[in-house]
């Protein structure tokens, strides 16, 4: 027994410094996550000469990782608040670092967006879940911000550092190698949260039932609903299988809100809506990851396509953003204790349609009207994330903790797969479906810059409207709690 309590990680650590190990796990487990999301962009180009590939395949090659990520979310997260959040984690970074050497044998552009999916499903059992241990690694309440705080620049940062990386490494390798990769980083993060992140304890989960019905329901609803925004381009916005996509979509929808206010065990507890901040943080964040995906999908055709840029350089191209994210933390913090979580996230909501609108206006006058657009942008983006991925892990009760993060996770899924799928489609519908190799001829080029002046306009009205409206239903408060009373009242009383 001595020697167990020698090695074993302590519960909770008096530092950052003393946590360094799980936390770097943590962050590097999150962040190959995330970079995963983007990571292939840069190379969807190349891709598609490869495998002969047109838009809508290159949409699924990067959606159907966030598809099926986005779709399991909810399900990795109960999992994890029944099993145990670290034996979930480690089975999770076990899976992605095998399915991803199983790129060595892809062939088809079909196999490689089945590996995706299968990589997106592994991820689901990673995101939310390094979230919720980062969150336990402390007792005090000023470590537990600063430490999510890292975890959320590390996750945003491996977003955008996707296309980057990818850029920089196809210039050496081929594209097989951006996901090869994940082996040797997976393997890493997995023993650093096996040595230095304490097992579950007992009282700390939840003895709820798994939810199957809603989880399958849950993921009618999201695959239907993206893949109907494919099939109008396909086969038309009113043939069967398009409408057959909408009106199953909303279907399971229907069904599964219904399962979950009549099932005694829900996945996801409707009530919890009930209150400003999971309501509002969730629209909010849908509207950032719109964003978010939808820009670098369409800049990464724009640099690539229109401009003719080697990966490298359009990787490079992103430098804006990176910088930005990491500069515009004091600026989100100061928001939030100067004016709370309503004003502030108004401010980066407004700061989001400003630079799509910018956007808009300035893809034809070259990259560094763009870059401009791209640097306010980012600032939205570092403000609304940030107060809505803390707020919303703080609203739940503490052994719920990894379903509140999959619900931000969920959300910032659901917008990821939206804005790729209504740029890939937009761009299929206004400019082309198949991009052609080589140099574009000027009326191609000014025919795609139209089509990205219609999408980000039509994305300015929308994300803006979103981020208003999540804004709105959050409170005034400078703390990360929105009704500490209401929530120890229903902890007392056993509610979820």
């Amino acid at each position: 027994m001595t020697a167990t309590a020698v090695t074993a990680p302590p519960r909770t650590y008096p530092s950052l410094r003393a946590a360094w190990i799980p936390l770097a796990a943590l962050c590097l487990a999150f962040f190959v996550e995330m970079v995963d999301n983007t990571l292939l962009t840069i190379a969807l180009p190349t891709i598609g000469r490869d495998l002969g590939s047109g838009t809508t395949a290159l949409q699924w090659v990067t959606g159907a990782y966030s598809l099926t990520f986005g779709g399991l979310l909810l399900t990795a997260g109960s999992m994890a608040d029944r099993l145990g959040r670290r034996r979930v984690l480690l089975v999770g970074l076990a899976v992605f670092g095998t399915v991803s050497l199983a790129v060595a044998a892809v062939s088809t552009t079909g196999e490689l967006i089945g590996l995706r999916a299968a990589l997106g499903l592994a991820a689901a059992a990673m995101a939310p879940i390094t979230n919720s241990l980062v969150f336990r690694l402390f007792d005090d309440q000023a470590l537990r911000m600063r430490a999510m705080t890292v975890m959320i620049v590390v996750g945003m940062s491996g977003f955008v550092l996707g296309p980057l990386l990818g850029g920089t490494a196809l210039a050496h390798v081929r594209w097989e190698w951006l996901l090869l990769v994940n082996a040797p980083i997976a393997l890493l993060a997995w023993v650093g949260v096996r040595l230095g992140v304490p097992a579950d304890c007992p009282e700390d989960l939840t003895h709820d039932r798994l939810d199957l019905p809603g989880a399958v329901l849950s993921i009618a609803t999201i695959g239907l609903g993206c893949y109907a925004l494919t099939s109008g381009v396909e086969h038309g916005w009113l043939s069967p299988v398009t409408l057959g996509a909408v009106a199953g979509s909303v279907l399971a929808l229907v069904a599964f809100l219904r399962h979950e206010r009549r099932t005694p065990e829900p996945m996801l507890d409707l009530s919890l809506f009930a209150g400003g901040t999971v309501r509002g943080a969730t629209i909010a964040q849908v509207g950032t990851s719109i964003v978010m995906a939808g820009v670098m999908f369409g800049l990464i055709l724009h640099f690539q396509y229109a401009y003719g840029w080697s990966p490298v350089r359009a990787g490079l191209a992103n430098l804006p953003m990176i910088a930005t994210m990491l500069l515009a933390t004091p600026l989100a913090e100061g928001l939030v204790r100067r004016f709370g979580h309503r004003v502030a996230c108004l401010v980066g909501a407004v700061l989001l349609a400003v630079a799509l609108a910018g956007m808009a206006l300035g893809v034809p006058h070259g990259y560094p009207a763009i870059a401009a657009a791209m640097v306010v942008m980012t600032a939205g983006l570092r403000i609304v994330m940030t107060i809505c991925a803390v707020a919303l892990v703080e609203a739940m009760p503490e052994n719920r903790t990894s379903i509140g993060t999959a619900l931000n996770d969920t959300a910032q899924e659901v917008g990821t797969s939206i804005g790729t799928a209504v740029v890939g489609t937009l761009v299929a519908l206004l400019v082309t479906t198949v991009l052609p190799a080589g140099t574009w001829s000027p009326a191609l080029v000014a025919s795609f810059f139209h089509g990205e002046q219609v999408t980000y306009a039509l994305l300015a009205v929308v994300v803006g409207a979103l981020g208003v409206a999540g804004a709105l239903a959050l409170t005034d408060s400078r703390s990360v709690e929105e009704h500490p009373e209401e929530e120890a009242s229903a902890q007392t009383a056993g509610v979820r």
